[in-house]
């Protein structure tokens, strides 16, 4: 029957077609009925129970993953492990960060299945079959992998049934069959395999999904994927970079370091260590590699100047929507119902990929609750990894998420800009009081590798006055530490901060010169430290006038630099002053009012009037040890310079005890490295050898001058001083 086309409203009312007497209408229906009926009937046997249907031999549908498959051994064993078993389904669920190589790693772990005999009782002789891969990211689309399994069983089923109906007749046969393996790829919300999962009954069932949670209600052994290591990262880059897909050629790049061969291949460790090991990532440069002949050292500074192109490059012929940039746009896509979740990556991502205290997230202005879910969630989809108090973040994920797209809307610059204030202003909160204090310091190396994260990511250009106290608080525990190169970067990036937002004359900027001047100081460089002192001095006293605390302070400092090169003459005035107005200021047990008649005692010292010197280093050190205790770094510096006058005077048997035990507190409190120690231990042994114990004096000297060329460099003073020390007793 035909009838008028329909107008452009639509198809006609159904009254409108069925015109006509009854008798007619009725002769219209049953030829369509039979109609309906002679396309679709089947012979009998095509549409025998599924329980009947054998599958064909071999029957195979897997993707072209297993390609170039390196390493990965003990998670295939693993993988191995959790789906073992037999007469009831099993079911393995292996999740990770996209790109971290699970699609691949399933693919090789089917193929192996697909071709390798069993060895285990009666099924010896038995390979599973099928083997069927089905890109699960939706349920439309377990739904037509399912009914292509179908018509794979039965390809006389082809146009005979509907896609739902294929699908059912698919699920059913799983159900009563064992002995083969389905493969969910890429699984986004557990809700689509569910119904499948929980009617199969027998069989293999792996599983892949960024989502890490959701799993346990369906009873599956879970699986988490991490990067590849080094060797395995390596290997991979270089088999693609020079299409040799077979051979293991990790040992090839290494040795090639060193005796310069394999120029194409220079760089290649450096790059899978800047791309975190991660599979897409070794996969996306090294194909973009091979087609460009670049090698990866150039990669490297092409990832360095232009990371918002090469992360979002794919090489000709590669699959555009697989680049490390897009597939996290997805899983982002997948948070947009939780803003706090990309913020919070955003902010991460300008830290360090250590172990980040979660404690470092309680300044945020979000209520706690929606800060731990906005992580869970992100944790959830593998975008970080929390572990107890800590979270942590893959460092080729914190470098998309820190560089601007402007076609990505999770990327956009001016979010990118807020993320770092953001990741400034939570450091800043969370700083120890006192850098210089041992109490802080386990504070401080939890927070060191995060600030200096920023500090290399963010550009100088960007830091505003939070950032620069940050980084000369930073520079004041790194002093503490001995880390004095380290320290006086981030004294210069600070001050340079501070006198362009707040000008020269800002107390901050003042007090910032002053703790560069002192850094330059400690490493000896008093061609820089004195006369940065002595500007910052006059600016001091112009601005904040004679008797403010920070001048006395700088006059101190002053002096010391002064003493430093052996100008007695102008350091024993300065610290007289100092010592009598900070006195008068702050009082006398106050901590600074301690250091200046410390710095005299010294000057006094220097200038050979160890008759005034002792009682001043007595003093200080019994008022130290009341004020501040025995293990402070100050009082151990009153014990050390107090050992050294009486070692002066001759006085071994007074100095010697005091210089050991000055020696053990800072091993114990500043560590074996640092500079106030190997200064202890070079007093020490200098001490032995005067006493005439050349047996305890040669190898101290000895095992301080490698400590002091180690650490500080062969120019050093000190380390001048103990190979003299060591010269004059060989």
């Amino acid at each position: 029957m035909s009838s008028a086309p329909p107008d452009e409203s639509g198809d006609e009312p159904a009254e409108a077609r069925m015109q006509g007497t009854a008798s007619e209408r009725g002769r219209v229906y049953q030829a369509a009925r039979d109609q309906i009926i002679n396309e679709t009937v089947l012979p009998v046997e095509a549409l025998r129970p599924v329980t009947e249907v054998a599958a064909p031999p071999r029957l195979v549908n897997l993707p072209r993953h297993t390609r170039t498959f390196v390493g990965r051994g003990d998670e295939l064993a693993a993988l191995e492990a959790a789906l073992r078993g037999g007469g009831e389904v099993v079911v393995a669920a292996v999740h990770g960060l996209g790109g971290v190589g699970k699609s691949t790693l399933a693919a090789h772990y089917a193929l192996a299945q697909a071709t390798a005999a069993r060895t285990a009782g009666r099924d010896a002789a038995r390979r599973l079959n099928p083997v069927w891969w089905i890109t699960a990211d939706s349920g439309p689309a377990v739904q037509a992998g399912l009914a292509a399994l179908a018509v794979a069983l039965q390809p006389e089923l082809a146009t005979a049934l509907p896609l739902e109906a294929l699908a059912e007749r698919a699920t059913g046969w799983l159900a009563v069959h064992e002995g083969w393996l389905l493969v969910l790829d890429n699984v986004v919300e557990v809700a689509d395999v569910r119904p499948l999962l929980e009617r199969t009954l027998a069989g293999q069932v792996l599983v892949t999904s960024r989502l890490g949670e959701g799993w346990h209600r369906l009873d599956a052994r879970v699986l988490r994927l991490d990067v590849l290591g080094e060797r395995e990262a390596v290997d991979l880059l270089a088999r693609i970079v020079t299409q040799d897909l077979a051979r293991d050629l990790s040992q090839d790049v290494a040795q090639a370091s060193l005796d310069g061969d394999l120029p194409d291949l220079d760089g290649a460790v450096e790059l899978v260590r800047e791309l975190g090991c991660l599979p897409l990532a070794i996969e996306q440069a090294g194909a973009y590699l091979h087609q460009t002949r670049l090698t990866p050292r150039v990669y490297l500074t092409q990832l360095h100047d232009q990371p918002a192109v090469m992360y979002d490059r794919a090489a000709r012929g590669a699959d555009a929507e697989r680049t490390i940039a897009r597939i996290w746009r997805l899983t982002l896509d997948r948070l947009s119902d939780t803003p706090l979740a990309a913020d919070l990556l955003r902010t991460l991502a300008w830290y360090g990929a250590e172990p980040i205290p979660r404690t470092l997230l309680d300044g945020l202005e979000s209520d706690t609750a929606e800060v731990q879910h906005a992580l869970g969630e992100l944790a959830a989809y593998n975008m970080i990894t929390i572990d107890g108090d800590t979270v942590t973040v893959h460092r080729l994920v914190q470098a998309v998420a820190r560089t601007p797209d402007p076609d990505d809307p999770h990327r956009r610059a001016t979010d990118i800009n807020t993320a770092r204030q953001q990741a400034t202003a939570l450091l800043t909160t969370a700083l120890p009081n006192q850098p210089g204090h041992p109490i802080a310091w386990l504070a401080w190396q939890a927070l060191l590798s995060h600030i200096t994260a920023l500090a290399d990511h963010a550009p100088p250009a960007t830091d505003i006055v939070s950032t620069a106290r940050l980084f000369n608080d930073t520079g004041l525990f790194l002093d503490s530490q001995g880390a004095v190169a380290h320290a006086i970067d981030y004294f210069l990036r600070a001050s340079t901060t501070y006198q362009l937002i707040l000008g020269a004359d800002h107390p901050l900027t003042l007090a910032s010169r002053n703790d560069l001047a002192a850094a330059y100081r400690s490493a000896g460089d008093l061609g820089w430290a004195i006369p940065l002192y002595e500007a910052t001095l006059a600016d001091c006293e112009r601005v904040l006038g004679a008797d403010h605390p920070d001048t006395l302070t700088f006059r101190n400092n002053l002096a010391e630099a002064y003493l430093s090169v052996g100008d007695v003459d102008r350091a024993i005035p300065l610290h007289e002053a100092a010592l009598a107005d900070c006195r008068q200021v702050l009082g006398a047990d106050h901590p600074n009012t301690l250091t200046f008649r410390s710095n005299l005692a010294l000057a006094y010292q220097a200038a050979g009037d160890l008759g005034r010197a002792i009682p001043l280093y007595e003093a200080t050190l019994a008022n130290r040890e009341r004020v501040l205790g025995g293990d402070h770094p100050a009082t151990l510096k009153s014990r050390n310079n107090l050992a050294t006058a009486y070692y002066a005077t001759g006085h071994l048997s007074r100095a010697i005890p005091l210089f050991e035990s000055a020696l053990a507190g800072r091993e114990r409190v500043l560590g074996a490295d640092h500079a106030d120690t190997l200064t202890s231990r070079s007093n020490l042994a200098a001490a032995y050898g005067a006493a005439g114990d050349l047996g305890r004096s040669i190898p101290l000297l000895e095992t301080t001058l490698a400590s002091c060329e180690r650490i500080l460099g062969a120019d050093h003073s000190l380390t001048k001083t103990v190979r003299d020390n060591l010269s004059a007793l060989d």
